[in-house]
This record gives structure tokens, C-alpha cells and sequence, in this order.
């Protein structure tokens, strides 16, 4: 008999994928506490869509163990699924549909009872600020609609976990803080636990309240935004950070110093 814990969280141990000789994630450990931002960075081709897509059970790790909403991935599949929302970085609403038809189809996907349902879309439509543009195709909205669109598609079953892969990729700088907005609202108001990948530096820095950094399949660092900043220097970015631990281990010494002389120039104006 499956069953859960009432600390709705995501644990992985020595988590692995690979792909005959390619290992594209390499014993990854994860403890995310329920209700916060975890920020999981690193390069293109790091290894970060694989992690999301074994702890969505997409892909079936190699070997290691994880829990996500307390059932193991492998072992209760589908227990993760009805426990988590997905927005992936490809487009996942139908463009000749509306935006009120993508939510009809989800919910049918998510089995919310007929009875229900049209209460359930209008709730998740007005909370995304959708509910003027639900009868329009969704082929006419502009970038930052469509992600608030797929991000309610992924709230309409009310999961406790939801998983974002890099959701304002190509988004310009108002659609990229709306959205943000709502991902914030849905940790702080309904304790909704978020994962996330991003590229922006200043999204990860300002919202996350723990960031791993991935390199080649493997996490190097992992801590608050602060006390990452704080292991390269007192008045180092995040960029600082990442573009240290993404640097090759012989470059290394090299490149702290560098990072140093820059911090201290910004400092000195």
C-alpha cells in the first residue's frame, strides 16, 4: 500500500541517468523542504532537464533513489504524478484551442470530477489574470500569456509540488516579473513547494531560497543564494558564483582571483 509523509518535499539520493557511456546525471543528492524555491542552475546540456525529468518520472533513472511528495519514482509513478504540476520549456497549450478549451482538455487529463470542473478552470483562469482572454485562441496571446496559461494548466489539479523548466525563457523583462509574481503568490499563499531552472541570474538570486549548481551531469554547490555568494567573496554576485562553479577545477585558482579583482573594482566604483 503506497503511502506519503504530511512533509510534502522532494529527496533524491546518488540519483543517476545515463545513456550507454554518457552519464548525463551523476549522483545527485536534492532535499527540498516543503514551501520553499529551489533553483536548480548550471550550463545548456548540464544535466538539468534530465533531474527534472526523473523526479516527474518522464525518464527512469539509471540507478540512486528518489521521493518526490513522499513516493518514490519508481515505485509509485503515478502517486508523483497526481502530486506535481509540469511546465516544460517547449509550449505545452494547443495554439488552435482557446485558452478556456487547453483547461477543459487538462482537467479531463487530471480526472477533476465533471461536477466540478467548469468551477475549478474559471478559479484557476481569474487567479492567472486569464479570465478576458479565455474564449480567444491561444495562438493570438503574447508570450508571457501563454506561460501563465500553462502554468495554470498546471495548477488546476492543486498540486502541492510544481516544476519549472526555465518558464520565462524568450519572455521580455514586464512578462518575465508578472509571471514571477504569481510564482512567488503561489509559494507564499498556498504554500506550493516550487523547482525551478533559469538562466537569469537575478530571477534565481532574488527568489530562490536554495540554489544547486549543476556542472557536467554533477551538483558542485549548493546553499542559499547568500551563502553561495559569501564562499567567493563578500561582495560577490551569483553570476560570480555560477561562472565559478562552472569553470573546469585546473582554471579554478585562476579564475577566483579574477573574480576577486572585478569585485573589488565594483566596490571601488
Amino acid at each position: 500500500m503506497e503511502t506519503t509523509t504530511l512533509n510534502l518535499s522532494i529527496e533524491t539520493s546518488q540519483l543517476t541517468r545515463a545513456y550507454g557511456a554518457l552519464i548525463a546525471a551523476e549522483g545527485v543528492n536534492i532535499t527540498l523542504n516543503a514551501g520553499s524555491i529551489f533553483g536548480l542552475l548550471g550550463r545548456n546540456g548540464a544535466g538539468k532537464s534530465t533531474t527534472i525529468k526523473m523526479l516527474t518520472t518522464l525518464l527512469p533513472p539509471s540507478s540512486g533513489k528518489g521521493t518526490v511528495a513522499g513516493f518514490d519514482i519508481t515505485q509509485a509513478p503515478q502517486s508523483v504524478r497526481r502530486n506535481i504540476g509540469y511546465v516544460p520549456q517547449v509550449i505545452s497549450a494547443e495554439g488552435s484551442l482557446t485558452g478556456y478549451e487547453n483547461m477543459l482538455i487538462f482537467s479531463k487529463l487530471y480526472g477533476i470530477p465533471g461536477t466540478i470542473r467548469r468551477e475549478r478552470i474559471q478559479e484557476v483562469l481569474e487567479y492567472m489574470g486569464l479570465t478576458s482572454v479565455q474564449d480567444v485562441l491561444v495562438q493570438k496571446y503574447s508570450g508571457g500569456m501563454i506561460r501563465r496559461l500553462e502554468i495554470g494548466l498546471a495548477l488546476l489539479h492543486k498540486p502541492p509540488i510544481l516544476f519549472l523548466d526555465e518558464p520565462t525563457v524568450g519572455l521580455d523583462p514586464l512578462a518575465r516579473e508578472t509571471v514571477w509574481k504569481h510564482v512567488l503568490d503561489l509559494r507564499d499563499t498556498m504554500g506550493t513547494t516550487i523547482f525551478m531552472t533559469t538562466h537569469q541570474m537575478s530571477e534565481a538570486d532574488e527568489l530562490c531560497d536554495v540554489i544547486a549548481i549543476m556542472h557536467q551531469g554533477k551538483i558542485k554547490a549548493v546553499g542559499s543564494p547568500e551563502e553561495l555568494k559569501a564562499r567567493i567573496g563578500p561582495d560577490a554576485t551569483l553570476y560570480d558564483v555560477f561562472a565559478y562553479y562552472t569553470t573546469e577545477h585546473e582554471e579554478r585558482g585562476g579564475f577566483r582571483d579574477v573574480v576577486r579583482t572585478r569585485i573589488t573594482a565594483r566596490r571601488l566604483g
